[in-house]
């Protein structure tokens, strides 16, 4: 027996012995990079909504709760829930057309939320926004799966994680520029439109690049299907799920705390404003940079480690890496804040950060092996909706419900340091029950059947 296989671990298969099925790396490459473009659009123009919440609520006559609607629901609810449809449809048609349509309706909607007039329309607008990117990455890992064998995803899996630093800084930074334009009173003329505010400029110009990119997706060639079958449906996917319940859960838990941690981080300007005196563009500005540089580097060294170790044998290294990154982001989430200090609190953080980005970055690698080639989009729809409504039904909405009930505004932030305490530590005790179950599944080789009946 080997070591890897004493381990835990089951035997990777060599390359030799897969199907020759998989395109060339530089066409694969440009599938991965394309995708990542879009993943990046897409992180900017939902992010960008939380950096202009001031000027919105000025101009709109907004109150604190409509804006948390925008920030939560209203992106949340479509954007889980479509992904199993959209899963479903990406198992049986061409997957790139369907990213080509998602992203011109988000792109498009997102420049509309700058026209929006009303809290009504900046609703409808967002959740048009959730609906457009709720294609992309279940189109996308299933695409990947069909570019690269097992022991080769980990890198353009963390390549295309990767964009969810660089979409988050990119728009931290557009963000900060806007919001020292909006100080200074300053509107723009545009054709056909008049003038707009600064907060409406911003939406257009993330906005409307989005369309171009849309349509070059129209000509992106697909990689062809591993599994040549018909997809299964989506009571195949929920019988599976239901048969390997306590796996997906465990599984599911790691990351769900992962994103109500990072969601929980948009209260962040608003703590070191109200706790350390920093102006929000400031912070913006300082995060954006950040993230940028620590954000890239942090995924693809996971991505990296984790092809890494299951070349050599280790096939459940991408949930030792995600483990490892929660246990990791945990106490600087917690200690960060908490401290008196500006920097300090900012750099333990920035420390956080590295652990979750970890943890994003080998999430579906984790995935795809226990997931069934007939209803994988369907599995990474459903993953991305658990998670999805876990961080932005519960991150955001809890530090809001604890500020106004516990602490008090100025005690923001203590609200959020207290959510990584309350989901995390049960999760990082579950850890090696987490780890045992997944390892089962693997030896099982759970992802390579699939029942002709749900």
């Amino acid at each position: 027996m080997s070591e890897a296989t004493q381990a835990g671990g089951a035997a990777v298969q060599t390359p030799e012995a897969r199907p020759a099925a998989y395109p060339d790396a530089r066409r694969a490459w440009y599938i991965v990079s394309l995708l990542t473009v879009a993943y990046v659009v897409s992180f900017v123009d939902r992010s960008i909504l939380g950096l202009l919440i001031d000027p919105i609520k000025a101009d709109l006559g907004l109150s604190d709760f409509q804006i948390g609607l925008l920030l939560g629901p209203a992106f949340a609810i479509f954007y889980a829930t479509m992904g199993l449809p959209l899963g479903y449809l990406a198992d049986r048609s061409r997957r790139t057309w369907i990213v080509a349509a998602g992203i011109t309706l988000w792109s498009a909607a997102t420049a509309l939320s700058g026209l929006a007039r009303n809290f009504g329309q900046l609703f409808v607008a967002r959740m048009s926004v959730g609906v457009g990117e709720a294609t992309l990455s279940p189109c996308a890992m299933s695409l990947i799966s069909d570019s690269y064998p097992e022991e080769r995803r980990g890198k353009p899996i963390a390549f295309y994680s990767s964009a969810i630093s660089l979409g988050s800084g990119l728009a931290a930074l557009l963000g900060a520029a806007v919001l020292a334009w909006v100080g200074s009173g300053n509107t723009t003329d545009w054709p056909l439109l008049g003038p707009l505010a600064g907060w409406q400029t911003a939406f257009l110009i993330v906005g409307l690049p989005g369309v171009v990119l849309g349509v070059l997706f129209l000509f992106v060639q697909e990689p062809r299907r591993i599994v040549a079958t018909a997809g299964g449906h989506l009571g195949h996917m929920f019988a599976f799920v239901g048969r390997h319940g306590a796996v997906f859960a465990t599984f599911l838990s790691v990351f769900c705390v992962m994103t109500i941690i990072a969601y929980s981080h948009g209260w962040l300007a608003v703590t070191f404003a109200r706790t350390y005196g920093w102006p929000v563009e400031d912070y913006a500005f300082a995060n954006g940079v950040t993230l940028l540089i620590v954000g890239p580097l942090s995924v693809n060294l996971a991505g990296a480690l984790s092809d890494r170790y299951t070349s050599r044998g280790y096939r459940d290294a991408p949930m030792r890496i995600a483990l490892f990154g929660l246990a990791l982001a945990i106490p600087p989430c917690v200690i960060g804040p908490l401290l008196d200090n500006a920097w300090a609190a900012f750099g333990l953080l920035t420390l956080g950060n590295v652990g979750l980005a970890f943890v994003t970055a080998t999430s579906v690698t984790a995935l795809l092996p226990i997931a069934p080639p007939r209803i994988r989009a369907q599995v990474v729809a459903l993953y991305y909706m658990a998670i999805s409504l876990a961080g932005l039904m519960l991150g955001p909405t809890l530090v809001g419900a604890l500020n106004d009930m516990v602490f008090g505004v100025e005690g923001v932030r203590y609200s959020v340091a207290l959510l990584p305490v309350l989901f995390g530590g049960p999760v990082l005790a579950l850890a090696p029950v987490t780890l045992r179950l997944y390892r089962q599944a693997l030896d099982e080789d759970i992802g390579e059947t699939l029942s002709a009946t749900p």
